[in-house]
């Protein structure tokens, strides 16, 4: 037998319980979908104090370009595994 660790004489009554429903609030939309210049011109200014060129970037992909071994074999079955495993949405599924 498992006793319980409360006195029963504690535990809420069905009756005494009051049910209290979520309050459903109705907002107007925010409209966050618009289009803003604001935003825009934000993030071309962002974008112009990024240089167009990074070197560093340019010379790891000039070295791994020239490794024979990358990406390597297991990488490569990897991918083609997932390709092959992927569903073809081009299929009509009806």
């Amino acid at each position: 037998m498992i006793n319980s660790t409360s006195p029963s004489d504690r535990t809420p009554r069905a009756e005494s319980v009051e049910l209290t429903r979520p309050k459903v609030v109705i907002r107007p939309p925010d409209n966050s979908d618009q289009f803003s210049t604001e935003n825009s011109s934000a993030l071309r200014v962002a974008l112009s104090r990024q240089p167009e060129i990074r070197p560093e970037v340019v010379e790891r992909g000039r070295a791994l370009a020239a490794d024979s071994s990358y990406p390597s074999a297991d990488i490569l079955r990897n991918v083609g595994k997932v390709i092959l495993n992927s569903p073809d949405f081009s299929e009509d599924a009806s």
